[in-house]
């Protein structure tokens, strides 16, 4: 195990960084360096969200030394910001690890690679966005089955950030060259069996868990050793 690796766990802009609280914890307990970024947004700015998302992941590594490679781990919503992510960062990247997300494209959105996966969802997502909808809006009850943990539920619920249309409309661009490092993919529901299939398409080493799209706060166990082990893999 290359214990010099640092994980960067990068959590959805939907919601809040208690999503990788307990992988986080479990890398310590396990002296593997993780840190959990908390992503932030000013509701004054002019700029994309994106890149105050990015400018949070910079400002959680600005005490790390550049020579400290990183892996960059997204969950959900955190896959169409890796790429940015790591053209900010002077940290070599040693993996990318999608979790659940979405895989970035060049110039789209969030709503594009939505499309890209389930047109029909999509487009009435967008409408009900267009009548003035945000999302996510879920509350206590509906994500009893995902995560059954009460007191993580809750906070889950208390850090939700429910977005309007302009968040997913955004395009977020991808550098050139990218991927600069090697790519891993790993799906807990099936919202993203089709994205999973095309990363496996491209070469990348793909893992499934039958398991809710918040896994991590269920089995932080298996989580946490899966996201170590396929980066140890590739070592």
């Amino acid at each position: 195990m290359n214990r010099d690796n640092l994980f960067v766990l990068v959590h959805s802009p939907l919601v809040g960084p208690s999503s990788w609280k307990l992988v986080a914890s479990k890398m310590k307990k396990r002296d593997i360096k993780g840190i959990v970024p908390i992503l932030s947004n000013r509701p004054d700015s002019n700029q994309p969200f994106w890149i105050q998302h990015t400018e949070s992941v910079l400002h959680a590594l600005a005490h790390i030394p550049e020579s400290q490679p990183v892996t960059l781990v997204g969950h959900s919503g955190a896959g169409p910001l890796l790429p940015a992510i790591r053209q900010s960062l002077a940290n070599p990247v040693h993996t990318y690890v999608f979790v659940d997300a979405s895989v970035p494209r060049d110039g789209a959105s969030r709503l594009d690679l939505m499309k890209a996966e389930d047109l029909e969802w999509a487009e009435q997502f967008q409408q009900e966005l267009e009548r003035g909808s945000r999302y996510p809006t879920w509350d206590f009850d509906d994500l009893s089955e995902v995560i059954p943990d009460e007191t993580l539920r809750k906070q889950m619920i208390a850090e939700m950030q429910p977005r309007a249309l302009p968040f997913f409309t955004e395009p977020i661009p991808v550098f050139s060259g990218w991927p600069d490092a090697p790519c891993v993919y790993i799906r807990f529901s099936a919202p993203y069996q089709s994205v999973a299939a095309r990363a496996q398409e491209d070469g990348w080493p793909v893992y499934e868990l039958e398991a809710g799209h918040f896994h991590m706060l269920v089995d932080e166990v298996t989580v946490t050793d899966l996201i170590v082990a396929a980066t140890n893999k590739l070592e």
